[in-house]
Protein backbone atom coordinates (compact mmCIF):
# COMPACT_ATOMS: atom_id res chain seq x y z
CA UNK A 1 0.00 0.00 0.00
CA UNK A 2 1.16 3.69 -1.10
CA UNK A 3 1.60 5.78 2.30
CA UNK A 4 1.88 9.55 2.42
CA UNK A 5 4.78 11.29 4.46
CA UNK A 6 4.56 14.31 5.16
CA UNK A 7 7.92 15.72 5.69
CA UNK A 8 8.21 19.53 7.89
CA UNK A 9 11.33 20.68 7.15
CA UNK A 10 13.95 23.38 8.46
CA UNK A 11 15.61 26.14 6.12
CA UNK A 12 18.95 24.26 6.05
CA UNK A 13 17.86 20.63 5.31
CA UNK A 14 18.20 19.52 8.83
CA UNK A 15 16.27 16.30 7.60
CA UNK A 16 18.01 15.61 4.49
CA UNK A 17 19.78 12.56 6.04
CA UNK A 18 16.35 10.99 7.19
CA UNK A 19 15.01 11.56 3.35
CA UNK A 20 17.73 9.83 1.74
CA UNK A 21 16.86 6.84 4.32
CA UNK A 22 13.33 6.65 3.63
CA UNK A 23 14.01 7.07 0.12
CA UNK A 24 16.35 3.63 0.30
CA UNK A 25 14.22 1.35 2.17
CA UNK A 26 12.59 -0.65 -0.45
CA UNK A 27 12.95 -3.93 2.03
CA UNK A 28 10.79 -2.87 4.25
CA UNK A 29 7.79 -4.00 2.71
CA UNK A 30 6.42 -0.11 2.30
CA UNK A 31 5.73 2.18 -0.49
CA UNK A 32 6.42 5.79 0.82
CA UNK A 33 5.60 8.91 -1.49
CA UNK A 34 7.32 12.13 0.39
CA UNK A 35 5.87 15.53 0.36
CA UNK A 36 8.52 18.47 1.93
CA UNK A 37 6.96 22.07 3.15
CA UNK A 38 8.90 24.22 4.54
CA UNK A 39 5.91 26.21 5.97
CA UNK A 40 4.21 25.48 8.89
CA UNK A 41 0.87 27.04 7.57
CA UNK A 42 1.19 25.10 4.85
CA UNK A 43 0.71 22.01 6.52
CA UNK A 44 -2.57 22.76 7.75
CA UNK A 45 -3.65 23.09 4.38
CA UNK A 46 -1.76 19.93 3.40
CA UNK A 47 -3.91 17.81 6.30
CA UNK A 48 -7.52 18.71 4.67
CA UNK A 49 -6.85 17.70 1.63
CA UNK A 50 -6.04 14.68 -0.50
CA UNK A 51 -4.73 11.86 -0.77
CA UNK A 52 -4.79 11.31 2.81
CA UNK A 53 -1.48 11.67 4.94
CA UNK A 54 -0.84 8.81 6.68
CA UNK A 55 2.74 9.93 8.61
CA UNK A 56 3.79 13.45 9.69
CA UNK A 57 7.12 14.15 10.49
CA UNK A 58 8.37 17.24 12.42
CA UNK A 59 12.09 17.94 13.40
CA UNK A 60 12.56 18.60 17.01
CA UNK A 61 12.79 21.05 18.72
CA UNK A 62 13.26 23.40 15.31
CA UNK A 63 9.66 23.23 13.73
CA UNK A 64 10.14 24.87 10.11
CA UNK A 65 12.38 27.22 11.73
CA UNK A 66 10.33 29.82 12.39
CA UNK A 67 7.41 28.16 14.19
CA UNK A 68 8.80 25.55 17.48
CA UNK A 69 8.52 22.13 16.35
CA UNK A 70 5.54 21.89 19.57
CA UNK A 71 3.74 24.66 18.19
CA UNK A 72 3.75 22.46 14.53
CA UNK A 73 2.62 19.42 16.35
CA UNK A 74 -0.12 20.95 18.36
CA UNK A 75 -1.87 22.32 15.23
CA UNK A 76 -1.80 19.09 13.74
CA UNK A 77 -3.24 17.67 16.59
CA UNK A 78 -5.74 20.02 16.68
CA UNK A 79 -6.76 19.01 12.96
CA UNK A 80 -6.23 15.32 13.35
CA UNK A 81 -5.97 13.78 16.67
CA UNK A 82 -4.94 10.00 15.21
CA UNK A 83 -2.13 10.40 12.32
CA UNK A 84 1.24 9.22 13.51
CA UNK A 85 3.37 12.35 14.60
CA UNK A 86 7.06 11.35 14.55
CA UNK A 87 9.49 14.15 16.45
CA UNK A 88 12.61 13.39 14.82
CA UNK A 89 15.74 14.75 16.91
CA UNK A 90 19.58 15.07 16.08
CA UNK A 91 20.58 14.24 19.70
CA UNK A 92 18.64 11.58 22.45
CA UNK A 93 17.47 13.31 25.23
CA UNK A 94 14.61 12.43 27.54
CA UNK A 95 13.60 15.62 28.74
CA UNK A 96 13.20 16.68 25.07
CA UNK A 97 11.30 13.41 24.28
CA UNK A 98 9.04 13.97 27.27
CA UNK A 99 8.38 18.01 25.82
CA UNK A 100 7.59 16.01 22.46
CA UNK A 101 4.76 13.22 23.27
CA UNK A 102 3.43 16.31 25.47
CA UNK A 103 3.02 17.93 22.52
CA UNK A 104 1.21 15.38 20.50
CA UNK A 105 4.16 12.93 18.98
CA UNK A 106 3.39 9.09 18.81
CA UNK A 107 7.14 8.51 18.75
CA UNK A 108 11.00 9.95 18.20
CA UNK A 109 13.39 9.55 16.22
CA UNK A 110 17.14 10.06 17.08
CA UNK A 111 19.47 10.76 13.81
CA UNK A 112 23.23 9.75 13.45
CA UNK A 113 24.41 6.48 13.39
CA UNK A 114 22.01 3.39 12.69
CA UNK A 115 19.81 5.56 11.48
CA UNK A 116 18.53 3.04 8.49
CA UNK A 117 17.85 0.10 11.86
CA UNK A 118 15.97 2.82 13.57
CA UNK A 119 14.15 3.50 10.40
CA UNK A 120 13.21 -0.14 9.84
CA UNK A 121 12.13 -0.48 13.96
CA UNK A 122 10.01 3.02 13.42
CA UNK A 123 8.01 1.55 10.52
CA UNK A 124 7.13 -1.64 12.06
CA UNK A 125 6.14 -0.01 14.78
CA UNK A 126 4.25 3.00 12.62
CA UNK A 127 2.57 0.07 10.17
CA UNK A 128 0.55 -1.38 13.30
CA UNK A 129 -0.68 2.32 14.20
CA UNK A 130 -1.50 2.68 10.48
CA UNK A 131 -3.58 -0.57 10.60
CA UNK A 132 -5.38 1.22 13.64
CA UNK A 133 -5.50 4.04 11.50
CA UNK A 134 -6.81 2.18 8.90
CA UNK A 135 -9.85 0.77 11.14
CA UNK A 136 -10.89 3.34 12.40
CA UNK A 137 -11.01 5.36 8.70
CA UNK A 138 -12.99 2.31 7.47
CA UNK A 139 -15.58 2.93 10.45
CA UNK A 140 -16.15 5.90 10.44
CA UNK A 141 -17.08 5.98 7.09
CA UNK A 142 -19.14 2.77 7.68
CA UNK A 143 -20.88 4.83 10.31
CA UNK A 144 -20.81 7.92 7.78
CA UNK A 145 -23.11 5.31 5.54
CA UNK A 146 -24.73 3.82 8.14
CA UNK A 147 -26.03 7.67 9.34
CA UNK A 148 -26.80 8.41 6.03
CA UNK A 149 -29.18 5.63 5.39
CA UNK A 150 -30.56 6.66 8.97
CA UNK A 151 -31.58 9.75 7.71
CA UNK A 152 -33.06 8.46 4.43
CA UNK A 153 -34.84 5.66 6.51
CA UNK A 154 -36.65 8.45 8.81
CA UNK A 155 -36.71 11.24 6.48
CA UNK A 156 -40.48 12.65 6.08
CA UNK A 157 -41.69 11.85 2.37
CA UNK A 158 -44.44 13.80 0.73
CA UNK A 159 -45.40 16.48 -2.15
CA UNK A 160 -48.72 17.01 -1.05
CA UNK A 161 -49.18 20.47 0.41
CA UNK A 162 -50.50 19.61 3.49
CA UNK A 163 -46.94 17.87 4.32
CA UNK A 164 -45.01 20.48 2.94
CA UNK A 165 -46.71 23.12 4.79
CA UNK A 166 -46.03 21.01 8.40
CA UNK A 167 -42.24 20.36 6.97
CA UNK A 168 -41.90 24.11 6.86
CA UNK A 169 -43.22 24.69 10.39
CA UNK A 170 -41.08 21.98 11.30
CA UNK A 171 -37.63 23.94 10.03
CA UNK A 172 -38.81 26.93 11.66
CA UNK A 173 -39.42 25.91 15.63
CA UNK A 174 -36.49 23.47 15.28
CA UNK A 175 -34.40 25.61 15.96
CA UNK A 176 -35.99 27.37 18.90
CA UNK A 177 -34.82 25.58 22.04
CA UNK A 178 -38.40 25.11 23.39
CA UNK A 179 -40.76 22.17 23.85
CA UNK A 180 -42.88 20.90 21.16
CA UNK A 181 -46.13 19.07 21.15
CA UNK A 182 -46.86 16.83 17.98
CA UNK A 183 -50.43 15.51 17.75
CA UNK A 184 -51.77 13.30 14.96
CA UNK A 185 -53.90 9.88 14.23
CA UNK A 186 -52.37 7.14 15.36
CA UNK A 187 -49.54 5.75 12.33
CA UNK A 188 -49.07 9.04 10.78
CA UNK A 189 -45.63 9.35 12.21
CA UNK A 190 -45.31 11.23 14.93
CA UNK A 191 -41.96 10.20 15.73
CA UNK A 192 -40.56 10.94 12.47
CA UNK A 193 -41.54 14.10 13.14
CA UNK A 194 -39.77 14.24 16.24
CA UNK A 195 -36.94 12.88 15.11
CA UNK A 196 -36.89 15.66 12.07
CA UNK A 197 -37.01 18.75 14.83
CA UNK A 198 -34.40 16.77 16.36
CA UNK A 199 -31.82 16.75 13.51
CA UNK A 200 -33.20 20.12 12.52
CA UNK A 201 -31.91 22.13 15.71
CA UNK A 202 -28.26 20.66 14.67
CA UNK A 203 -27.65 17.67 16.61
CA UNK A 204 -27.64 14.78 14.65
CA UNK A 205 -24.52 13.62 17.16
CA UNK A 206 -26.17 14.80 20.18
CA UNK A 207 -29.20 11.60 21.95
CA UNK A 208 -32.76 11.59 20.67
CA UNK A 209 -33.81 9.37 23.79
CA UNK A 210 -37.73 8.16 23.01
CA UNK A 211 -39.83 6.73 25.89
CA UNK A 212 -43.53 5.51 25.27
CA UNK A 213 -45.52 7.07 28.32
CA UNK A 214 -48.06 3.90 28.07
CA UNK A 215 -45.77 1.33 28.70
CA UNK A 216 -45.10 2.15 32.02
CA UNK A 217 -47.27 2.52 35.06
CA UNK A 218 -46.41 5.36 37.33
CA UNK A 219 -44.19 3.98 39.48
CA UNK A 220 -41.81 2.23 36.51
CA UNK A 221 -42.53 5.58 34.84
CA UNK A 222 -40.82 7.91 37.28
CA UNK A 223 -37.81 5.74 37.61
CA UNK A 224 -37.47 5.20 33.57
CA UNK A 225 -37.70 9.42 33.27
CA UNK A 226 -35.50 10.28 36.43
CA UNK A 227 -33.88 7.34 37.36
CA UNK A 228 -32.97 6.39 40.95
CA UNK A 229 -30.41 6.05 43.71
CA UNK A 230 -29.05 3.15 45.21
CA UNK A 231 -31.48 2.14 47.76
CA UNK A 232 -34.09 4.03 46.34
CA UNK A 233 -36.65 0.60 46.58
CA UNK A 234 -35.84 -2.99 47.08
CA UNK A 235 -33.65 -4.03 44.05
CA UNK A 236 -32.42 -0.81 43.41
CA UNK A 237 -28.91 -2.05 43.76
CA UNK A 238 -26.88 0.61 41.85
CA UNK A 239 -27.30 3.62 40.54
CA UNK A 240 -29.29 3.96 37.64
CA UNK A 241 -29.63 7.39 35.70
CA UNK A 242 -32.84 7.97 33.58
CA UNK A 243 -33.96 9.03 29.95
CA UNK A 244 -33.70 12.40 31.18
CA UNK A 245 -30.10 12.71 31.92
CA UNK A 246 -29.53 10.09 28.87
CA UNK A 247 -31.46 12.85 26.78
CA UNK A 248 -29.24 15.40 27.78
CA UNK A 249 -28.12 17.89 25.51
CA UNK A 250 -30.44 16.33 23.14
CA UNK A 251 -34.02 15.49 22.91
CA UNK A 252 -36.36 13.42 24.69
CA UNK A 253 -39.63 12.24 23.16
CA UNK A 254 -42.56 11.94 25.15
CA UNK A 255 -45.29 9.81 23.03
CA UNK A 256 -48.59 9.04 24.03
CA UNK A 257 -48.40 12.12 27.01
CA UNK A 258 -52.16 11.72 27.36
CA UNK A 259 -51.22 8.34 28.87
CA UNK A 260 -49.29 9.67 31.31
CA UNK A 261 -50.90 9.72 35.04
CA UNK A 262 -52.78 12.86 36.33
CA UNK A 263 -50.29 12.56 39.46
CA UNK A 264 -46.96 12.34 36.90
CA UNK A 265 -48.11 14.80 34.80
CA UNK A 266 -47.38 17.79 38.11
CA UNK A 267 -43.69 16.15 38.06
CA UNK A 268 -43.03 16.69 34.06
CA UNK A 269 -44.59 20.02 34.97
CA UNK A 270 -41.99 20.78 37.32
CA UNK A 271 -38.84 19.68 34.87
CA UNK A 272 -40.45 21.47 31.72
CA UNK A 273 -41.21 24.63 33.61
CA UNK A 274 -37.97 24.96 35.91
CA UNK A 275 -35.60 22.53 34.27
CA UNK A 276 -34.54 20.41 37.39
CA UNK A 277 -35.78 16.83 38.72
CA UNK A 278 -34.11 14.95 41.51
CA UNK A 279 -33.70 10.56 41.28
CA UNK A 280 -36.07 8.28 43.23
CA UNK A 281 -34.86 8.22 46.89
CA UNK A 282 -32.75 11.04 45.86
CA UNK A 283 -32.59 14.70 47.07
CA UNK A 284 -30.30 15.99 44.79
CA UNK A 285 -31.68 18.48 41.95
CA UNK A 286 -30.04 17.77 38.76
CA UNK A 287 -30.47 20.30 35.73
CA UNK A 288 -31.96 18.96 32.61
CA UNK A 289 -30.77 20.03 29.28
CA UNK A 290 -33.08 17.60 27.26
CA UNK A 291 -35.69 19.42 24.97
CA UNK A 292 -38.37 17.78 25.20
CA UNK A 293 -40.74 16.43 21.95
CA UNK A 294 -44.21 15.44 23.06
CA UNK A 295 -46.88 13.52 21.30
CA UNK A 296 -50.19 12.10 21.44
CA UNK A 297 -53.03 10.89 19.17
CA UNK A 298 -55.58 11.74 21.54
CA UNK A 299 -57.63 15.18 21.86
CA UNK A 300 -56.11 16.87 24.54
CA UNK A 301 -58.02 19.87 24.62
CA UNK A 302 -61.28 16.74 24.99
CA UNK A 303 -58.64 15.35 28.15
CA UNK A 304 -58.33 18.86 29.59
CA UNK A 305 -62.12 19.22 29.57
CA UNK A 306 -62.42 15.83 31.17
CA UNK A 307 -60.00 16.41 33.80
CA UNK A 308 -57.48 13.77 32.62
CA UNK A 309 -54.61 16.34 31.48
CA UNK A 310 -53.16 19.25 33.14
CA UNK A 311 -54.03 22.36 31.20
CA UNK A 312 -50.51 23.98 33.08
CA UNK A 313 -48.74 21.39 31.34
CA UNK A 314 -50.53 21.32 27.57
CA UNK A 315 -49.46 25.36 28.07
CA UNK A 316 -45.76 24.51 28.42
CA UNK A 317 -45.37 22.14 25.61
CA UNK A 318 -47.34 23.82 23.03
CA UNK A 319 -44.81 26.29 22.63
CA UNK A 320 -45.25 24.97 18.60
CA UNK A 321 -48.14 22.60 17.85
CA UNK A 322 -47.56 20.39 14.58
CA UNK A 323 -50.38 18.66 13.36
CA UNK A 324 -49.05 15.28 11.30
CA UNK A 325 -51.90 15.08 8.94
CA UNK A 326 -53.62 11.92 8.47
CA UNK A 327 -52.87 10.02 5.03
CA UNK A 328 -56.49 10.59 3.48
CA UNK A 329 -55.81 14.31 3.88
CA UNK A 330 -52.34 14.23 1.72
CA UNK A 331 -53.70 14.04 -2.33
CA UNK A 332 -51.13 12.67 -4.24
CA UNK A 333 -48.78 11.04 -0.91
CA UNK A 334 -49.87 7.69 -1.59
CA UNK A 335 -48.28 7.30 -4.91
CA UNK A 336 -44.95 8.62 -3.92
CA UNK A 337 -44.95 6.82 -0.46
CA UNK A 338 -45.75 3.50 -2.34
CA UNK A 339 -42.41 4.06 -4.36
CA UNK A 340 -40.52 5.26 -1.79
CA UNK A 341 -41.55 1.90 0.51
CA UNK A 342 -40.82 -0.74 -2.15
CA UNK A 343 -37.85 1.20 -3.25
CA UNK A 344 -36.38 1.06 0.69
CA UNK A 345 -38.25 -3.13 0.99
CA UNK A 346 -35.98 -4.18 -1.79
CA UNK A 347 -32.58 -2.44 -0.65
CA UNK A 348 -33.01 -4.40 2.74
CA UNK A 349 -34.26 -7.56 1.42
CA UNK A 350 -32.51 -7.60 -2.26
CA UNK A 351 -33.32 -11.26 -3.10
CA UNK A 352 -36.73 -10.32 -3.66
CA UNK A 353 -35.47 -8.38 -6.89
CA UNK A 354 -36.18 -5.08 -8.73
CA UNK A 355 -40.14 -4.50 -8.82
CA UNK A 356 -42.67 -2.42 -9.80
CA UNK A 357 -46.01 -1.22 -9.43
CA UNK A 358 -49.30 -2.22 -11.19
CA UNK A 359 -51.07 1.19 -12.43
CA UNK A 360 -54.41 -0.62 -11.05
CA UNK A 361 -52.69 -1.74 -7.29
CA UNK A 362 -51.51 2.11 -7.41
CA UNK A 363 -55.48 3.05 -8.29
CA UNK A 364 -56.85 1.03 -5.59
CA UNK A 365 -54.38 2.17 -2.82
CA UNK A 366 -55.08 5.88 -3.64
CA UNK A 367 -58.50 4.87 -3.05
CA UNK A 368 -58.04 3.05 0.08
CA UNK A 369 -59.10 5.42 3.15
CA UNK A 370 -56.14 4.20 5.47
CA UNK A 371 -57.45 3.87 8.64
CA UNK A 372 -53.39 3.13 9.86
CA UNK A 373 -52.26 5.99 7.65
CA UNK A 374 -48.35 6.29 6.57
CA UNK A 375 -47.38 2.80 9.27
CA UNK A 376 -50.49 0.62 7.50
CA UNK A 377 -49.44 1.44 3.80
CA UNK A 378 -46.04 0.49 4.56
CA UNK A 379 -47.10 -2.77 5.88
CA UNK A 380 -49.20 -3.33 2.55
CA UNK A 381 -46.38 -2.21 0.32
CA UNK A 382 -43.90 -4.59 2.18
CA UNK A 383 -46.35 -7.36 2.33
CA UNK A 384 -47.16 -7.08 -1.01
CA UNK A 385 -43.67 -7.12 -2.17
CA UNK A 386 -43.37 -10.74 -0.76
CA UNK A 387 -46.03 -11.92 -2.10
CA UNK A 388 -45.51 -10.94 -5.23
CA UNK A 389 -44.11 -14.00 -7.28
CA UNK A 390 -43.35 -11.28 -10.80
CA UNK A 391 -42.01 -8.34 -11.10
CA UNK A 392 -44.83 -6.55 -11.06
CA UNK A 393 -47.28 -5.93 -7.99
CA UNK A 394 -51.00 -6.35 -8.52
CA UNK A 395 -54.32 -6.24 -6.81
CA UNK A 396 -54.12 -9.62 -6.15
CA UNK A 397 -50.73 -9.37 -4.20
CA UNK A 398 -52.01 -5.89 -2.33
CA UNK A 399 -55.30 -8.06 -0.73
CA UNK A 400 -56.40 -4.56 0.69
CA UNK A 401 -59.75 -4.76 2.79
CA UNK A 402 -63.02 -5.58 0.89
CA UNK A 403 -64.15 -1.34 2.25
CA UNK A 404 -61.12 -0.77 -1.28
CA UNK A 405 -64.13 -2.31 -3.60
CA UNK A 406 -66.49 -0.13 -5.21
CA UNK A 407 -70.00 -1.08 -3.40
CA UNK A 408 -73.59 0.66 -4.40
CA UNK A 409 -75.25 3.26 -2.32
CA UNK A 410 -75.41 7.24 -2.42
CA UNK A 411 -71.89 8.68 -1.00
CA UNK A 412 -73.36 8.84 2.41
CA UNK A 413 -74.27 5.41 2.64
CA UNK A 414 -70.96 4.42 1.49
CA UNK A 415 -69.10 6.45 3.75
CA UNK A 416 -71.30 4.95 6.87
CA UNK A 417 -70.58 1.41 6.14
CA UNK A 418 -67.06 2.28 6.33
CA UNK A 419 -67.26 4.51 9.57
CA UNK A 420 -69.12 0.99 10.65
CA UNK A 421 -66.40 -0.67 10.21
CA UNK A 422 -63.80 0.96 11.27
CA UNK A 423 -66.03 0.88 14.60
CA UNK A 424 -66.61 -3.18 14.65
CA UNK A 425 -63.03 -3.26 13.92
CA UNK A 426 -61.59 -1.07 17.00
CA UNK A 427 -64.02 -3.08 19.39
CA UNK A 428 -63.02 -6.06 17.93
CA UNK A 429 -59.01 -5.31 18.52
CA UNK A 430 -59.75 -3.74 21.81
CA UNK A 431 -61.70 -6.63 23.30
CA UNK A 432 -64.64 -4.72 23.32
CA UNK A 433 -63.51 -2.07 25.45
CA UNK A 434 -64.81 1.24 24.10
CA UNK A 435 -62.26 3.50 25.82
CA UNK A 436 -59.60 1.86 24.18
CA UNK A 437 -61.00 1.49 21.08
CA UNK A 438 -61.09 5.53 21.02
CA UNK A 439 -57.81 5.48 21.84
CA UNK A 440 -57.18 3.50 18.35
CA UNK A 441 -59.11 5.49 16.27
CA UNK A 442 -57.45 8.91 17.71
CA UNK A 443 -61.08 9.91 18.72
CA UNK A 444 -62.17 11.54 21.77
CA UNK A 445 -64.08 8.76 24.34
CA UNK A 446 -68.39 10.99 23.67
CA UNK A 447 -67.12 11.00 19.94
CA UNK A 448 -66.73 7.25 19.93
CA UNK A 449 -70.03 6.31 21.93
CA UNK A 450 -71.63 8.34 19.33
CA UNK A 451 -70.78 6.76 16.74
CA UNK A 452 -70.71 3.28 18.56
CA UNK A 453 -74.55 4.08 19.39
CA UNK A 454 -75.25 5.05 16.03
CA UNK A 455 -73.91 2.27 14.41
CA UNK A 456 -75.25 -0.16 17.48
Amino acid sequence: MLRHLLVVETPDDSLADLRAALEGLPESGVRLELEVVRDAAAVGRRLGEQPAIDVCVVPYPDGDGRVSASAVMRAIRAIDATVPLIAVAARGDVNLAADAVDAGATDFLVRGDRLRERLQTLIGKVRRTLALVDRNRDLSEQNLRLRQVDRERTRLVGESPEILEMIERIRRVAVIPRPVLIVGERGTGKELVARAIHAGAGRPDRPFVPVNCSAFPETLLESELFGHERGAFTGAERLVHGRFEQADGGTLFLDEISRMPLPFQQKILRVVEYGTFARVGGTHEIRSRARIVAASNADLQEAIRQGGFLPDLYDRLAFEVVRVPPLRDRQGDVRVLAGHFLKEFLLEVPALGDKTWDEAALAALERYPFPGNVRELKTIVERAAYRDTTREINLEDLALPDVVAPRAGTFRERVEGFERQLIRDALSASGGNQADAARRLGLAYHRFRYYAGKYR
